[in-house]
């Protein structure tokens, strides 16, 4: 089956101006008390997540495996004038990608890292940290798959929303776990106008549920300390442990 990130149509739909907005808001909050102004995501896909950071005056460099998201991006970064330095790249390999650069922070964002196996996170985690600066950061955002794997949810509801052409979408995922203890994303979108569905697109992606421990044992090992643990976004008023997202920063000491 298809992967959503190789539909650079549909992967942004939905995402407003109101979003931007608060995905700014949410960084404002989650940088506030770090000295930062170089950026790297290793994982910036169309870059909707990263891109405000531009708008906000950091110096932001991205990189994705995929050429697709890195085109969106592109395409993304230009319509908003905004300066962003790409690369194709793996974030397993990050470092050998960009030789003999450093950041302020260094980044995976959109829940990215679970998409490999557990035993690989924190060899991922070191390729990062050779980038980060002496002092520097390391952020990232992480669906809470301890709070999945202890609910068991099955489906995941999105509000339906009105496109520019008048178009209504409708978005929801339902969650396989599978023997092997991955899990299978299948997320089906509906386009529906003038009463009549127009278009229906599924799409079906794999995740390795990794607890949040596995990033700050890993995270502790390479000397970073944990600075801040907040929901993603930020500004969302619930416990950590019971919201669906989350996103740490970490310093290097």
């Amino acid at each position: 089956m298809a992967s959503l990130y190789d539909r650079a149509d549909i992967y942004d739909l939905g995402f407003t101006q109101k979003t931007w907005e608060q995905v700014k808001e949410h960084w404002q909050i989650a940088l506030s008390d770090a000295e930062i102004s170089s950026i790297l995501d290793v994982s910036i896909g169309s870059g909707m997540v990263t891109l405000p950071l531009a708008e906000m005056g950091y110096r932001l460099t991205g990189s994705d495996l995929s050429e697709t998201m890195l085109r969106k991006c592109r395409s993304n970064a230009d319509e908003r004038r905004l300066d962003v330095d790409l690369h194709t790249s793996d974030f397993r390999t990050i470092d050998t990608a960009l030789p003999g650069r450093t950041f302020d922070c260094v980044m995976s964002t959109g829940n990215s890292l679970p998409y490999i196996e557990n035993e690989e996170i924190p060899a991922a985690l070191t390729a990062m940290d050779k980038l980060v600066r002496p002092g520097g950061y390391i952020y990232l955002d992480s669906r809470n798959w301890d709070r999945i794997l202890r609910n068991r949810q099955r489906f995941y509801f999105y509000r339906p929303q009105t496109l520019q052409d008048g178009t209504r979408m409708d978005r929801f995922q339902v969650w396989d776990y599978n023997a092997d203890g991955s899990m299978t994303f299948n997320l089906v979108f509906t386009f529906e106008k003038d009463g009549k569905v127009s278009q229906r697109e599924i799409f079906e992606e794999r995740y390795h549920p990794a607890p949040r421990r596995i990033f700050e044992d890993s995270l502790k090992e390479l000397g970073y300390e944990i600075i801040a643990l907040r929901n993603y976004p930020a500004q969302a008023d619930l416990p950590v442990d019971e919201f669906d997202w989350y996103c740490i920063l970490a310093q290097k000491q």
